[in-house]
């Protein structure tokens, strides 16, 4: 194992492992390499834990039972990288080039993607827990999540668990949220056309700037305290459904603008 001392920079660790020494099982906690050439680079069971590897090239890099939690890989390139039985909680992947990695048991839960992620064409990324366009996220454990700006556009959340969530400004479009749990969700700004969020709990949400055009619900389990305050594509049957509520959600206030539900929708 090479000592710590000798990989205090960047700089570093790039010279090290250029010279084809392996950094196997060494803390690169938080180390930016961002725009590195780390290609080819010995990082097996390396702790890279918040580590900013946004558009590094990875390609074929070992970076096998690697601890990426949290690591921004934004970008990077990563085909033909060994990522065999990493952790990628939480990871950023959006824009990243995967293709010819060998996935075999990565971990991938709450790890981002976009449209713009290449993963190997057999991979089952949709259903492997991380977040994304069209991932199959039904029933997922996410209250309290950080997924602003996520792009989670036709993304299918049956039943999940977004209770104050932060979804602000989160493309929702066609996204199946039935049954969710969104209480003090965090919603400001969020895309939802054409969600379908019936028998959703709704209580306390922060709905403000949200567009709800074509969002489909026959009934709502409670919308309490949500505060809808200009909402674009509310159609008046919409909105009249929602008024439609027992008055005692309806005169509930938000926690944090204290308008109430009904006021929010009046407005």
């Amino acid at each position: 194992m090479i000592s710590k001392e000798t990989y205090r920079t960047p700089q570093d660790v790039l010279a090290i492992l250029k010279a084809g020494l392996a950094l196997a099982q060494e803390d690169l906690y938080q180390f930016n390499l961002s725009g590195f050439d780390l290609s080819k680079a010995q990082l097996h069971r390396a702790t890279l834990i918040r580590a900013n590897l946004s558009q590094a090239n990875l390609s074929e890099a070992d970076l096998s039972q690697a601890d990426l939690r949290g690591a921004d890989l934004s970008q990077a390139i990563l085909r033909n990288a060994n990522l065999q039985a990493a952790c990628l909680y939480r990871a950023d992947l959006s824009g990243a080039d995967l293709r010819g990695a060998n996935l075999t048991e990565i971990k991938l839960l709450g790890a981002r993607y976009d449209s713009q992620t290449l993963f190997p064409e057999d991979f089952a990324y949709k259903s492997s827990g991380a977040i994304g366009p069209k991932a199959n996220l039904n029933g997922a454990q996410l209250n309290t999540a950080n997924l602003r700006h996520a792009d989670l556009q036709g993304a299918s959340l049956l039943g999940a668990y977004l209770g104050g969530a932060d979804l602000t400004l989160v493309n929702l479009q066609g996204a199946r949220l039935s049954q969710a749990d969104l209480r003090k969700a965090w919603l400001t700004g969020a895309y939802l056309r054409h969600a379908r969020i019936n028998g959703a709990n709704l209580a306390g949400a922060d709905l403000r700037a949200a567009d709800m055009t074509g969002v489909e619900f026959e009934q709502l389990e409670s919308i309490a305290g949500a505060d809808f305050s200009h909402v674009q594509g509310l159609s008046d049957e919409m909105r009249s459904r929602l008024l439609s509520q027992p008055a005692q959600e309806l005169d509930t206030p938000h926690t944090l603008t204290r308008k109430t539900t009904r006021a929010s929708l009046e407005s």
